[in-house]
């Protein structure tokens, strides 16, 4: 069975992975699917990195600007959603770019998903008890490597995975290991940039910097205006979280930038922490180029 040939380009916040997956769709007749877990909804551009109109003209993008955000959206979802698009990106003999740092997404694509054990009402009621911080901090010293994959605020995936271990015995991590797979029916070429970490961490506060500047806060207050209340979870999403605190006035601008800029370092430390773990991931400096280009023509070629 010939297997489809795809691309995908992993990688940290802020690493550059779209620019680059911009420049490697047009030289090789491409599309990029979107593996980000926030681009998936509507209204939220600035703080959630979106490329430019410019960029979205240039190559087709898709599974961005796909739900409101007060719908729910999945690592399952995702799975689904990209098979659809990766077939209609090769129904037209186009080559396929997966793109993102959401490192669960791209995992349910290439590995499938891991259903684990049925939810516990009464255990889940127990955790639900606890603080977030408390619940993240107990998965670190359980299952150190799920940690690295889930954001602190996401409550829904923390609870899951101390769910799997007080009714398995076995971390998520390591269930994944044992039963998960791959699905044959690609042929993956992964590709990620290896940025000095002071590099990145300047390029995240330059980040930071320019969605504040491009309207970061009103584009939270009008998602507020929209009913989309505090407590969704894409409000507790980088940026919005930290730009609703200024908002409700709990802390100045300032002090939400400067806290905006150090959880974005810290979930980019995550990221690293979730990729560098992936034996299959082709790493690169952002200067070599043309050793990266002539790795994906060697693949897709």
């Amino acid at each position: 069975m010939n297997k489809e040939r795809i691309v995908i380009i992993a990688g940290p916040t802020a690493s550059g992975k779209s620019a680059l997956a911009i420049d490697l769709a047009l030289a090789f007749n491409g599309e990029i699917v979107s593996a980000d877990s926030m681009q998936v909804f509507k209204r939220m551009d600035i703080g959630t990195a979106k490329p430019s109109r410019t960029d979205l003209q240039k190559v087709p993008h898709h599974l961005i600007d796909i739900i409101e955000p007060n719908e729910d959206y999945t690592a399952a979802r995702f799975r689904n959603d990209a098979l659809k698009a990766i077939a209609d990106i090769r129904s037209r003999e186009k080559n396929v770019f997966i793109v993102g740092g959401t490192g669960l997404y791209i995992k349910a694509l290439t590995q499938g998903l891991f259903p684990g054990p049925e939810a516990d009402p009464d255990l889940r009621k127990t955790l639900e008890k606890e603080g977030s911080d408390a619940l993240y901090e107990r998965l670190k010293l359980i299952d150190p490597e799920t940690a690295a994959s889930i954001h602190p605020n996401n409550r829904v995936r923390v609870v899951r995975a101390l769910e799997v271990y007080e009714l398995t015995g076995t971390t998520m991590s390591a269930f994944q290991k044992d039963h998960g797979f791959k699905d044959e029916s690609f042929d993956c070429l992964k590709v990620s940039l290896d940025i000095p970490r002071e590099a990145l961490y300047r390029r995240i506060d330059d980040r930071v910097d320019g969605m504040i500047e491009a309207g970061l806060v009103d584009e939270t207050r009008r998602l507020f205006d929209a009913d989309f209340g505090w407590g969704l979870k894409p409000m507790l999403g980088l940026g919005y979280k930290e730009v609703s605190m200024f908002l409700r006035g709990e802390c100045a601008l300032p002090e939400a930038i400067e806290l905006l800029k150090r959880n974005t370092r810290r979930y980019a430390k995550r990221q690293m922490t979730w990729f560098k773990a992936d034996p299959e991931i082709k790493w690169f400096s952002p200067e070599d180029k043309k050793r990266i280009f002539e790795t994906v023509k060697g693949h897709l070629c």
